[in-house]
């Protein structure tokens, strides 16, 4: 029977090699973060602009599979989880042009 610190070393190896430990961190930052901050409801609101370069910065985190970094940049920009445009309206308000050489990127 394996030990309590050769389980201990199993389960850390099988949640680093499987990336839920990094999630596991970027939720316990993300918690930190809230528990600091308190509550945002006096917060002024997301103006226009903003929440198109958040949703930008979201598209770039999304692309490079940085998903634990969005998911402490969400609460702390208090931008809404679910994406509040999709990739084809944020190209239209930007005016880029969509074909198949952007639509991998």
């Amino acid at each position: 029977m394996a030990s309590t610190a050769e389980l201990k070393a199993a389960v850390a190896d099988s949640l680093e090699n499987s990336g839920k430990l990094e999630q596991l961190k970027a939720k316990v930052r993300a918690g930190i973060y809230d528990a600091i901050e308190g509550p945002q409801e006096t917060a002024l609101p997301l103006s226009r602009d903003n929440l198109i370069i958040n949703e930008l910065i979201r598209e770039y985190l999304l692309f490079n599979g940085y998903r634990n970094t969005l998911s402490v940049l969400l609460p702390e920009a208090r931008q809404p989880q679910t994406a509040p445009f999709d990739r084809g309206m944020l190209a239209n308000m930007l005016g880029v042009a969509q074909d198949s050489n952007t639509d991998k990127v």
